[in-house]
């Protein structure tokens, strides 16, 4: 690929796990890929050492506090630096910018990503919680400015490939492909006992704290659930969670002749962001392939959605639909947040997100005023919950 071709990248939470694979993909293939802005919401060292290798056109720290600090550590380079929530949904504007990675974690990558379907810019999603919270607002404002979504999660992005030349065919249903986490076994008592590191410790993949806790409890099976139904336009009910403890297939399709087709892989994030970027070609990975050799067995299980009982609200919060996926969203943000802090035990994070559901004001037909006013009240219900706990 020429110089002048090359795809032009924001990253949307550089310093987090997703960002950070996705410059190693763009330091494997600079021949094709350049990193034209970088955003993180605090980690200031880490940003200032992408900056210094990557050379961006420009920088954004959202905590605005720490903008002196950018400011003059990266002051001897050409590159601009701002701060604030607001400057990263100016940044995806540029004229300059192919691509934007939204990998900011959270209900915070809402509005950068629709500041950049307004531009016009290809999404590369990887901020899930976008189409949990305003599924049927992004999927309406993508097909209204003609904007492609590709996603980066490995279970959309393997649902997406199953559907490459099946544009024309039904979908029977969707098989969506969970680990487990590495509480599947465990029984309700034993989860009561569950600690932070315990829970941090996911089985297959390298994740940041926040997700990989989702993972934990199901959660985020439930929110790629969600975002599986605006992206794919299925309904929930054909929307299969099957455990896959090996999480070598990543997702599955079934059409309405009961073929399958499954995308497999060895658990390496780098793969479906690489493809996000490249798409509609494959380029070269150093990733390992599958030895299926050495693996020897798959297996698959179905979902204890009464004990992970996140995983069954995601399913009544999208068929009550409204603002209560935001409610959801939010609720758990704190949870998890609580969590981390040593604030509730991991059964807990449940009992908030449930009562929280429970009693933040429902609206039907939402506008992104509504979504903002929804996620700040759920925020206070959950902490109120909390306090209530302690």
């Amino acid at each position: 690929m020429q110089e002048n071709n090359k795809r032009k990248i924001a990253i949307l939470g550089s310093t987090g796990s997703i960002g950070t694979q996705a410059l190693d993909v763009i330091a494997n293939h600079s021949d094709c890929f350049e990193v034209y802005a970088l955003t993180a919401n605090n980690n200031i060292e880490l940003l200032i050492e992408q900056a210094r290798k990557f050379l961006p056109d420009m920088v954004v720290i959202s905590n605005e506090e720490k903008y002196p600090l950018l400011r003059d550590a990266l002051e001897d380079l050409p590159i601009k630096v701002w701060a604030g929530s607001d400057a990263i949904c100016d940044v995806v504007k540029s004229s300059s910018i192919d691509i934007v990675l939204t990998a900011m974690v959270g209900f915070s990558g809402l509005k950068p990503t629709i500041s950049a379907i307004k531009a016009g810019k290809t999404i590369a999603l990887a901020n899930k919680e976008t189409l949990v919270v305003a599924g049927e607002m992004i999927t309406s404002l993508a097909l209204e400015n003609r904007t492609p979504i590709l996603p980066v999660d490995s279970e959309h992005s393997a649902i997406f490939q199953c559907l490459n030349g099946e544009s024309h065919n039904e979908i029977d249903k969707i098989l969506l492909t969970a680990s487990g986490g590495p509480f599947r076994n465990c029984s309700k008592d034993q989860l009561s006992r569950v600690t932070k590191s315990q829970a941090l410790n996911h089985p297959n993949w390298v994740m940041g704290a926040k997700v990989t806790i989702d993972s934990s409890t199901m959660m985020n099976k439930g929110f790629e659930m969600i975002e599986a139904k605006w992206l794919f336009g299925v309904s929930p009910s054909r929307i299969e969670v099957v455990v896959h403890p090996q999480s070598i297939i990543h997702s599955m399709v079934q059409f309405k002749d009961k073929s399958i087709i499954a995308q497999l892989g060895v658990p390496d994030m780098r793969i479906p962001i690489q493809y996000a970027f490249s798409y509609p070609n494959r380029l070269t990975s150093n990733v390992e392939g599958v030895d299926f050799f050495e693996l020897q067995t798959m297996t698959f299980e179905r979902p204890d959605m009464e004990k992970f009982a996140n995983l069954s609200f995601a399913y009544k919060a999208i068929e009550v639909g409204g603002n209560m996926p935001c409610i959801l969203n939010a609720a758990n943000e704190i949870a998890v947040d609580a969590f981390l802090h040593d604030k509730v035990g991991f059964l807990q994070m449940s009992e908030i997100i449930d009562k929280t559901i429970q009693r933040v004001s429902f609206v039907k037909s939402p506008t992104l005023d509504d979504f903002f006013q929804t996620d700040a009240e759920a925020r206070q219900i959950a902490v109120e919950t909390i306090n209530l706990q302690s």
